[in-house]
């Protein structure tokens, strides 16, 4: 393990001085990508850092010990009592760092919401998921565009998806994607009966021209004419932008943008999406017998949190954790599930890290 840390912060150093280099800083593109490998790293080099300078001070405890001095070999024992603990953590967190990390964590997404079973409840539901998380992003100061909004006919929503956008995105909200359940009274309850409905949450990476390659000659763009059945919920464009990638006959269309050109790229952005799950599904089908994720798949089939009003309580069922806090955690406050999440997939990839070696 030492040698691997010695080799990150060797490079490290290196990023470091690139980063101050006139010729990088002036290309705008290859400066971002070492900023950011170098902001990664960082982590990592701190805990290793104070690694080996708790290895060294521990080195120099014990030496004491064998010194005549027997003021000095107290002092040495309290040390080594003191720092042992110290070196065993930070072996811990070493070992959790140094797990590689998924590339697509660092990536804004596409986040949907759509209301489920349950009619006009799932709907209400689908807008307190809405509100829950709009108010997270806030709170992680990530910024948050509408691409499209389907209201309910009493309140909340049929669908609405984000783009969300900040740093480490995916990373955080990855887990969100499955079926969320809702246990409460609803408002149209005349006898106090709990009623259960549902929402679908999905989150995907959004992907960048390098991400999925398509070649231009390879499209085939139409437009067309929107239409619909009139009335405040229909998207006000009157144009649709439709790609069709004429090697796999994959098709991709949009009339969600308020303007043909934010129409096309909303398009092209589903378009990557389906070709990326393709070729993600055909990798994924040949990784699935080597490691079963602990939290799930994220398919909207899997049950993943059930919200229950009446005990204020949320359970994720794929951790079995469960928080008496529902407000809380309605109005935003995710963070202790999410790093939950975290902690159960890194302990998972480690099994997995141990078994490959």
């Amino acid at each position: 393990m030492l040698d691997k840390l010695q080799a990150i912060y060797d490079r490290y150093q290196y990023l470091e001085e690139q980063i101050s280099d006139p010729d990088v800083v002036q290309d705008m593109d290859r400066y971002r990508k070492i900023n950011k490998e170098y902001k990664d790293l960082q982590p990592v080099v701190d805990a290793f850092l104070e690694y080996r300078n708790v290895l060294s001070n521990l080195d120099l405890a014990r030496f004491t010990l064998q010194e005549d001095d027997p003021e000095m070999q107290e002092l040495a024992r309290e040390e080594i009592a003191l720092l042992s603990p110290r070196l065993k953590e930070l072996e811990e967190s070493l070992k959790t760092l140094l797990i590689p990390k998924d590339p697509e964590d660092s990536k804004d997404v596409i986040f949907e919401i759509r209301s489920g079973t349950g009619g006009d409840e799932a709907s209400l539901f689908a807008g307190d998921l809405y509100r829950m998380y709009t108010r997270y992003f806030d709170s992680k100061g990530w910024k948050t565009e509408v691409l499209e909004v389907n209201e309910g006919s009493v309140g909340g929503y049929n669908k609405v998806v984000l783009e969300v956008q900040g740093e480490d995105v995916f990373g955080k909200l990855k887990f969100e994607s499955g079926a969320h359940r809702v246990q409460r009274v609803p408002k149209t309850e005349s006898q106090g009966r709990v009623h259960t409905s549902a929402a679908t949450v999905v989150v995907m990476p959004k992907l960048e021209m390098e991400d999925v390659e398509i070649r231009k000659d390879d499209l085939k763009v139409d437009t067309f004419r929107s239409s619909g059945a009139g009335g405040q919920h229909v998207n006000k464009t009157e144009s649709g932008v439709r790609f069709t990638h004429i090697p796999t006959g994959v098709v991709s269309e949009s009339t969600d943008g308020r303007s043909q050109i934010r129409t096309g790229e909303i398009a092209l952005q589903r378009l990557y999406q389906k070709i990326y799950e393709a070729q993600k599904k055909l990798h994924e089908s040949t990784q699935a017998a080597k490691r079963k994720s602990l939290v799930g798949s994220g398919d909207r089939s899997d049950k993943v949190r059930t919200y229950n009003f009446p005990q204020n309580r949320l359970t994720d069922h794929r951790i079995n954790l469960t928080l008496y806090s529902l407000d809380r955690i309605l109005e935003g406050d995710l963070d202790e599930i999410l790093e939950t999440l975290r902690i159960a997939e890194n302990a998972e990839r480690m099994k997995g890290e141990e078994v490959a070696s």
